[in-house]
């Protein structure tokens, strides 16, 4: 009888597939969260894949209602749903995966990663793949409507991954001259059916997958900010950015109507949020920047010990911020090609004020100046997406950068912004099991659940006396890219 009488308590279970391991499990509004590793192969230089056998093992499940979250990988099967390798030889049926490895655009023939839309025709998949996989493979499914059809059985695909990365347009539907342009005029045979379809106890509700970078989106851009004093408060959420800091950064904004902007992926319509556009700017490879305890601490012992020139601050500032140690040694971050708001792959790194000095201060500066090029990167985008008819007033970060203090902090003084932080560790999660909770009808819409169960951790303020400094700062931040295409264009002359 006491058993009966126990309360039941409902969970909401977020599965976020990464790079190397799969964060996930039951948890209330505070998602508590294991993790387990997941093997990566390399057949061939530059080619990744994964085994969607042991993805969908690992995944966690438990009572309640899910959500699926991972990367944007492609998981092939065949007739029978069977995996089909994903290799030159054909070997090794397991290796089924093809993974999202955050690349720049490439050209046709290039390096086996997936990478800009569209689907499996990236960097010419079907036609490298064709003789070893491509006549046998009948369904090509991201992988986070891979875990969807693995839980329920239904093959229904989500606007997430449809939009943003196969290049379906709704309510419009599919463009048949895009895919016979490319190549993969085959995609078009019965009516789509090989990438658009539209183990859990029974009666587990399962909400429609998304993309792991759409969900951190959902986990944090639509916290309840009541009485915290911030410009986006009682102004909807398309006055807000999420910045997803992992493998690379996403910069999401939604809008009610669609916004063109230059170099910015989308707009996407209901990709994250439905019923609005998005818009998706990013960064790529910005996770590298991961080691930061020590050279923190570091900084600011410098920042102590040393002088900043007067003209850096105003006269009535009487401190010397550690952001002034980044002002004789610029950055451009680009090291892997440019994705947002310039689109090109071709840019560079660049570094401009170093000497020939080797201390441990040297490191520490170039990782100050690092980070402060990454955030003039957001505000790159974040200004090329107001020109377009954008009006953002506050930012949110989520990820492993986020957790960053000093990096969050330079953020909102390079941008101007203030800064939201979540009160859970894995935004990711809770973007899952807000998917998972409107499945169950625990609420009845997507900004419903997000209001109640993402939730503010930390608000941090831009140092007012640091704009004037970044305002110039910013103006070499751009130069150098003007300056390096520049000496692109005299060695083609």
């Amino acid at each position: 009888m006491a058993a009966e009488e126990e309360e039941q308590v409902m969970y909401f279970v977020g599965v976020d597939v990464g790079h190397r391991q799969r964060p996930g499990g039951p948890g209330r509004l505070s998602g508590s969260a294991a993790e387990e590793p997941i093997g990566i192969w390399e057949p061939q230089v530059d080619h990744y894949v994964q085994s969607s056998a042991e993805i969908w093992h690992k995944q966690a499940a438990g009572p309640g209602a899910s959500g699926s979250t991972p990367t944007c990988s492609l998981v092939v099967l065949d007739r029978n749903f069977q995996p089909v390798a994903v290799n030159q030889d054909g070997r090794d049926r397991r290796h089924n995966v093809v993974m999202w490895m955050d690349p720049p655009g490439r050209a046709p023939g290039g390096p086996h990663y997936r990478h800009r839309p569209p689907g499996p025709g990236r960097s010419g998949r079907g036609h490298n793949l064709r003789d070893s996989c491509w006549a046998e493979a009948a369904h090509f499914l991201d992988l986070p409507d891979f875990l969807s059809w693995k839980a329920t059985g239904s093959l229904t695909r989500s606007l997430c991954t449809l939009v943003c990365k196969w290049s379906y347009c709704p309510p419009e539907g599919w463009d048949d001259s895009f895919w016979t342009d490319i190549g993969l005029e085959d995609l078009l045979e019965d009516n789509y059916r090989k990438i658009a379809d539209l183990g859990l106890d029974p009666g587990t509700a399962v909400g429609t997958s998304l993309i792991d970078a759409h969900a951190g989106g959902l986990g944090v851009i639509g916290a309840d900010v009541k009485g915290l004093g911030l410009p986006c408060e009682d102004r909807p959420i398309t006055s807000r950015m999420a910045v997803i800091c992992g493998t690379s950064s996403c910069h999401m904004a939604v809008s009610q109507g669609p916004v063109f902007v230059p170099g910015v992926w989308g707009p996407y319509l209901s990709a994250m949020v439905p019923d609005l556009w998005l818009n998706e700017g990013g960064q790529s490879a910005t996770g590298r920047l991961h080691v930061y305890t020590y050279l923190n601490a570091h900084l600011g012992s410098m920042a102590k010990t040393r002088s900043s020139p007067s003209f850096l601050l105003p006269p009535s500032s009487s401190s010397s911020p550690v952001d002034l140690l980044g002002s004789a040694l610029h950055v451009w971050p680009d090291f892997h090609g440019n994705r947002s708001p310039l689109a090109d792959p071709t840019l560079r790194g660049m570094v401009t004020g170093l000497s020939l000095s080797q201390t441990v201060e040297d490191l520490a500066l170039q990782y100050l100046a690092t980070m402060q090029a990454l955030a003039l990167g957001t505000r790159h985008i974040l200004d090329t997406m107001t020109q377009a008819g954008h009006d953002i007033t506050t930012l949110f970060l989520c990820g492993g950068l986020s957790k960053n203090p000093l990096f969050v902090q330079i953020h909102a003084n390079a941008t101007g912004l203030p800064l939201v932080l979540p009160g859970q560790t894995e935004a990711v999660l809770v973007g899952a099991a807000i998917l998972g909770a409107c499945a169950s009808q625990e609420y009845q819409t997507i900004q419903e659940a997000m209001e109640n169960m993402a939730k503010v951790g930390e608000v941090v303020w831009p140092a007012q006396e640091l704009a004037s400094f970044y305002e110039r700062k910013y103006r070499v931040f751009l130069r150098l890219s003007d300056h390096q295409r520049e000496y692109q264009a005299l060695m083609k002359s």
